[in-house]
């Protein structure tokens, strides 16, 4: 506790500085949280409540939703609040936690979106191999490792701050607790942290968004064989995910891989991965998706059903 002796709060700044902004996007902000919980919930229930749990391609987006669900329950509700609050404090250690938290739901769910990509890879450039190379228990170690990756991440960068010092001032210029905008406060030089932490984040968020597009890249290269019935049912299932991906990984890379010290929009592009795309998710793998829209009108079916036999 020595190198912070001096800070045992933060003050959050916000996404704006205008009040009556602000109580606007409180309304607004509280709507999209309502419509990630809604929206993931219903994919979380379709998918366990069904035979799509046996398929790998919804095995992941399950834990995708959960992902979404758990992630933005970590930034959204505080933001929630802080937009109402006039004073947006928050102490050491909850911004320890938070910071912790955070990454790890992030690495984890970047992880899954690899593994979702592999998924269709496979499905699509070795059809007659998919059940053996996409096994159940394979699905089950590459969730285990997407946990393994995240903590090795999230760990490193809390390691990394809880070393900091900070004696002041303690307003941070963002509605979350993440480790740019800390390195803001620190009193000390931060060239060495900063290269440190767009390594650990930035380089290897760019370095997995163009594997996923070279995944991409061979996908449709393989697809100039199939038929025309068969290029759409791929592109279909493809696009889906491309539209994810770039939802999330875009604005993490505008983010992560500038240095500390520039001015940038960072909070508000962070608004995108926090908010935007895990609300947008649900929407794009059901309405693009016939199989999963008809797998809902059954689950939801049957439990409406259930209910009026009670």
């Amino acid at each position: 506790m020595e190198n912070h002796k001096n800070v045992t709060e933060f003050v959050f700044m916000g996404l704006w500085e205008n009040r009556q902004v602000e109580l606007l996007f409180f309304l607004l902000f509280l709507l999209c949280y309502l419509a990630v919980l809604m929206g993931n919930s219903i994919i979380l229930v379709t998918i366990t409540c069904s035979h799509l749990i046996e398929q790998p391609m919804y095995y992941f987006l399950c834990h995708l939703s959960l992902m979404d669900l758990c992630y933005t329950s970590t930034v959204v509700p505080r933001l929630i609040r802080d937009l109402a609050a006039t004073r947006k404090n928050i102490s050491y250690n909850e911004c320890m936690t938070q910071l912790f938290t955070a990454h790890l739901l992030a690495g984890v769910e970047i992880f899954i979106l690899v593994s979702m990509a592999l998924d269709r890879y496979v499905a699509i450039v070795k059809p007659l191999h998919y059940l053996i190379i996409m096994s159940r228990n394979r699905c089950d170690k590459l969730i285990a490792m997407a946990w393994a990756v995240g903590f090795w991440h999230s760990i490193a960068l809390l390691l990394m701050v809880l070393s900091l010092p900070f004696c002041g001032p303690n307003h941070i210029n963002h509605y979350l607790y993440d480790v740019k905008p800390l390195l803001k406060l620190v009193c000390k030089d931060i060239h060495v942290v900063s290269i440190l932490v767009i390594a650990n984040s930035g380089m290897v968020v760019v370095a997995i968004f163009l594997v996923l597009v070279a995944s991409y890249i061979l996908i449709l290269y393989n697809l100039r064989t199939r038929s025309s019935a068969g290029r759409r049912k791929a592109l279909s299932t493809c696009s889906s995910h491309v539209m994810v991906v770039v939802l999330f990984f875009v604005p993490c890379i505008y983010t992560y891989v500038l240095p500390a010290g520039s001015e940038n929009k960072d909070k508000e592009i962070s608004v995108f991965y926090t908010v935007i795309a895990p609300m947008l998710n649900p929407l794009i793998y059901t309405l693009r998706n016939s199989e999963m829209k008809s797998a809902m009108h059954k689950v939801w079916s049957r439990m409406s059903h259930s209910e009026l036999n009670k």
